[in-house]
This record gives C-alpha cells, structure tokens and sequence, in this order.
C-alpha cells in the first residue's frame, strides 16, 4: 500500500495480559504498511506511560478524552472493559473518529444499536472485534459447507466449555466483574458471542431461536482472596 498510514490510538492497554498487549499491537505492528500505533490512554496517565514505556509505543495520553481529540488519530481501538464501552466509543464517533471496538459493543442490545445508529449518522467506520470469525480453521470449514464439500448439511452439534467462567477466579481486582452479569461480560455474552458469530459465517442466518439457560454454578472462589462471591 502506498499513501499515508492510518494512525492508531489503543485505549486501555495492560501490558502483558490485556487483548490490546496480546493481540492488538502484534496485529497493528504487522500490518505495518497500513497502520500505526500512535500511543495508549489508560484510567491514568500514569498507567498509560507505563503501558506505553513496556510496549514500546511512542505517546501516553493523559486521557481518554486527549486520545480522541489529537487530530492525528483516525480510529480508536477500545478495549476496555464492557461497561465502558458506551462511553468511549461515544465519544470517538462523536469526534468523527472510526472505532474498533471488542466484542460485546455494548451492555446489551440497546446499547449496541445506539451505537450502530450513531456511526452510521456520522459516517464513520464502527466494526466490532469477534474472534474466530476469520479464524483459518473457520474460514476452511466454511469453504468446505460452501463448495459442498460435506454435502447439504442438515443438523450441527456445537459442543464448548466456559474456562474462565468456572468455579473459581484467580484474582478480584481483575475478574470478579465477570460475575455479574449487569456488567454485561458473561459467560453468555462474550465467549456465546464470539462462538455464534462464527456459527453464522459457517452456516448462515438464524432463522429462529430457542434456549433453556440455567445457571449451574450460583458461586465462585476467590483465589487471591478466600472469599466466596456470587454468580
């Protein structure tokens, strides 16, 4: 590609454990010729310069709002936690920003359409970050259903399990936000979300819906605690 690359801002970045420290930065860093980081804003900006200094980016924001108001920005990746979503991706569509935003966009249905409504009237660019969708074992397998390869296919079986969404937690600070599910991070939400995506891009539209939902574990452990809190 030739031409001027398309300037990046990463908020809310933890480095070495967070999506945008894991995933974000080795994807933007690869497409090189496309894109460029230009820096990180985090809750403080303290913690932006300290995510900035180990990840090698070249500028800490004080702020969220400075990240999204620098002129040189052109797309705000968000990946803070789900509750703040709506906020953020607000204010950078707002600002005539495009967004990347990770899966769920927002707390609930609501949220997510609001926000769907609000690029479409800016004319910004919105997408929101699934991901297996573009995973190569998906795209083959959807290549294979397409071409008929297996022939017509009459009935799936999807079978997973929930890993961090289990009987216990390894720290409070970091994942006890996870079980509540006001928060809109769920079990449900976000590893569902991310796994039906992928189902539709295999199988193709859902024509209808029906579900039993139970909650089998009504409590997880704390490990770093010992406390025991509900789900």
């Amino acid at each position: 590609m030739t031409g001027q690359r398309f300037k990046v801002g990463i908020v809310g970045l933890q480095p070495g454990r967070s999506w945008a420290a894991r995933a974000h930065i080795p994807a933007l860093r690869a497409l090189s010729e496309t894109y460029e980081i230009v820096g990180v804003a985090n809750t403080s900006l303290a913690s932006a310069e300290k995510a900035a200094a180990a990840t090698g980016l070249p500028r800490a924001f004080a702020d969220v709002a400075e990240l999204i108001a620098a002129p040189e920005i052109d797309i705000v990746t968000v990946t803070m936690k789900v509750p703040h979503h709506l906020e953020i991706v607000k204010a950078a569509i707002g600002a005539g920003k495009h967004v990347y935003c990770e899966w769920p966009l927002g707390n609930g249905l609501a949220e997510a359409e609001e926000l769907a409504a609000l690029a479409r009237a800016k004319g910004v660019l919105g997408v929101v970050g699934t991901q297996a969708r573009v995973a190569p074992e998906i795209e083959y397998l959807r290549h294979l259903i397409a071409e008929g390869f297996v022939g017509e296919v009459l009935s799936s079986t999807l079978v997973a399990r929930g890993r961090g969404w289990g009987g216990s937690i390894p720290e409070k600070k970091v994942s006890a936000y996870l079980l509540d599910r006001a928060n809109g991070a769920t079990m449900l939400t976000i590893p569902m979300g991310h796994t039906l995506a992928a189902l539709r891009d295999i199988l193709g539209e859902v024509a209808e819906v029906s579900a039993v939902l139970a909650t089998r574990r009504t409590s997880a452990l704390v490990a770093d605690t010992g406390e025991t809190l509900p789900v």
